[in-house]
C-alpha cells in the first residue's frame, strides 16, 4: 500500500477532535510527506463540529491553563506524561517548536500561538481568548483544518468500528446512514455517548458519572438564601477528617449550593460528606473569638452602645446569611451581645456544616468522569494497548479536573499526541 493511500478517520468532531486532525496534518507536513497523500476525515454527529467549544466558559472559553499540575486531574500521573510526551515531540513539529515563550510555557500555548490566538492569561493561570469570545478559538482551529485540507463530515455518525485484519489492514467504519467508510488509523475523540460501541473486545469502560456541577444538600434553611452569593471557604469532610478544600465565590440555591468552588468539590464529593463553609476564611479558627472580641469594642465605641446582634453583623454577612447563622446558634437578632455567646457563635461562622445529597442537576455538570481507563491506553501515543492503530482522546478517556482551563488542556493536549501517533504508525515508524 503506497503513502498515497494513506487515511485517518477521527470520530468526533468536538475540542480533540479538531486538534488531532492538526496533529495529524501537521506532523505528516514534518516528515516532508505531499500534504495530498494524507486524508484526515472528522466524522461528527452533529450538524457542525465544536459546539461544545462555544458553550464553554459561558461563551468565553477558558481554552487552558498556564500551570497545570498532577494534583489538578483525576490520573493526574498519566496527564502529566501525556504533557511530558507532547512537549519532547514538539521538538519535531515546526509549529509546536516554535520559541515564542518562557521555558516553561506549555506545548498547548504554543499550539494556539501558532493557530493565531491571541489570549490574556489571568492570576490564576487561566487563559481566555482576546476576544473575549469562545467562537474565536473555534475559528481558529476550523481554519487550520481548513488550509490542511481536513474533511468534517458532519451529519455523519458513526456506529460500529471494525479492526483490521492483521497488521496491513484498515479500519472500517459503519455509519448510520449504512455507508462504509476504511481508515489506517482512527481516533476516538467522543464523550460518553456512544465510545463502548466502538471499543474493541475486552477493553471495558468505566461508568460515566458526571462530576464538576452543583451540589444537593439535605438542610432546608438553604431555600432561604437562594440566588445569594457569599466569598467563602468550603472544606469538604468525610468522617470527620478534611479531604479537600476551595476558597471562591458560593451561590445558594434551593437545592443546596453552586459556583465554581462548588463544582471543584463536587469531583470529590460523595452523599453524606460535610461540607463545611467558612464565611471569615482569612481569619484562622483560633482568631475568630478575638476577631469578634474587637469587632464589638470598635462597634462599642463608634455607635456610643452595645450593639444587638442584627447590627453587630450587619457588614460583615448579609442580612440573610446573618439571620441563618444566628438561628442556627439559638440567638435572637434583637438580642444585645455578650461576649460569653462568642464561643458558640465564631464556630458556625468558620464551618457551617451542610451535608451532601449528591449531584444536584447532572445536566449543569461540566464533564464525566470514566470512559477508557487509562491503563488501557499508552500515554507517550495515546494508542489502545490492546489494539494497534487506534487512538483515544480527550472525553473518551477517563480523565477529569477542576474548573480553570484544565480539562480543555487535557484535551488538547492527549489529542496532539493522538494526531502526531497516528502518523508515526501509518508510516511504520
Amino acid at each position: 500500500m503506497g503513502a498515497e493511500e494513506k487515511s485517518i478517520a477521527i470520530v468526533g468532531g468536538g475540542a480533540s477532535g479538531l486538534a488531532a486532525a492538526i496533529g495529524a496534518v501537521w506532523a505528516w507536513r514534518a516528515q516532508g510527506n505531499d500534504p495530498a497523500a494524507l486524508t484526515v476525515r472528522v466524522f461528527e454527529a452533529d450538524e457542525r463540529v465544536g459546539r461544545s467549544i462555544l458553550a464553554t466558559g459561558n461563551g468565553r472559553c477558558n481554552f487552558s491553563n498556564a500551570r497545570p499540575t498532577a494534583d489538578r486531574y483525576h490520573n493526574g500521573s498519566f496527564m502529566m506524561e501525556a504533557l511530558r510526551q507532547l512537549d519532547e515531540r514538539s521538538a519535531d513539529i515546526p509549529p509546536l517548536a516554535q520559541h515564542d515563550f518562557a521555558a516553561d510555557r506549555t506545548p498547548v500555548m504554543r499550539f494556539f500561538s501558532s493557530l493565531g490566538l491571541a489570549w490574556r492569561e489571568d492570576e490564576e493561570g487561566r487563559l481566555w481568548p482576546l476576544t473575549n469570545k469562545a467562537s474565536s478559538v473555534l475559528d481558529v482551529l476550523r481554519n487550520c483544518c481548513a488550509a490542511n485540507g481536513v474533511e468534517e463530515r458532519c451529519g455523519c455518525r458513526v456506529v460500529k468500528l471494525v479492526p483490521p485484519n492483521g497488521d496491513t489492514g484498515r479500519f472500517t467504519l459503519y455509519l448510520e446512514d449504512g455507508r462504509l467508510e476504511r481508515a489506517d488509523a482512527v481516533i476516538l475523540a467522543v464523550g460518553h455517548h456512544g465510545v463502548a460501541q466502538l471499543l474493541p473486545e475486552g477493553v471495558v469502560v468505566l461508568p460515566y458519572q458526571p462530576v464538576l456541577g452543583p451540589l444537593a444538600v439535605k438542610e432546608r434553611w438553604v431555600r432561604k438564601l437562594e440566588n445569594i452569593r457569599v466569598r467563602c471557604g468550603l472544606a469538604l469532610q468525610r468522617n470527620g477528617a478534611e479531604t479537600a478544600r476551595e476558597v471562591g465565590e458560593l451561590q445558594f440555591r434551593k437545592y443546596g449550593i453552586s459556583g465554581i468552588c462548588v463544582f471543584n468539590l463536587s469531583r470529590h464529593a460523595n452523599p453524606g460528606d460535610i461540607i463545611a463553609i467558612d464565611f471569615l476564611p482569612e481569619t484562622a479558627e483560633a482568631e475568630c473569638v478575638g476577631f469578634l472580641r474587637e469587632r464589638l469594642r470598635q462597634l462599642e465605641g463608634s455607635l456610643g452602645e452595645v450593639p444587638n446582634w442584627g447590627r453587630f453583623l450587619d457588614g460583615l454577612l448579609l442580612p440573610r446569611v446573618a439571620e441563618v447563622l444566628l438561628d442556627a446558634a439559638g440567638i435572637n437578632s434583637d438580642q444585645v451581645v455578650f461576649p460569653e455567646d462568642f464561643p458558640r457563635f465564631a464556630p458556625l461562622l468558620k464551618a457551617l456544616p451542610l451535608t451532601v445529597a449528591g449531584i444536584a442537576d447532572k445536566n449543569q455538570c461540566q464533564v464525566c468522569r470514566g470512559g477508557i481507563p487509562v491503563t488501557e491506553v499508552d500515554p507517550s501515543t495515546m494508542q489502545l494497548r490492546r489494539q494497534p492503530g487506534l487512538f483515544a482522546t480527550g472525553e473518551a478517556l477517563d480523565i477529569d479536573a477542576d474548573c480553570g482551563g484544565y480539562n480543555l488542556t487535557a484535551a488538547w493536549t492527549t489529542a496532539l499526541l493522538a494526531g502526531i501517533s497516528a502518523v508515526s504508525r501509518i508510516l511504520g515508524e
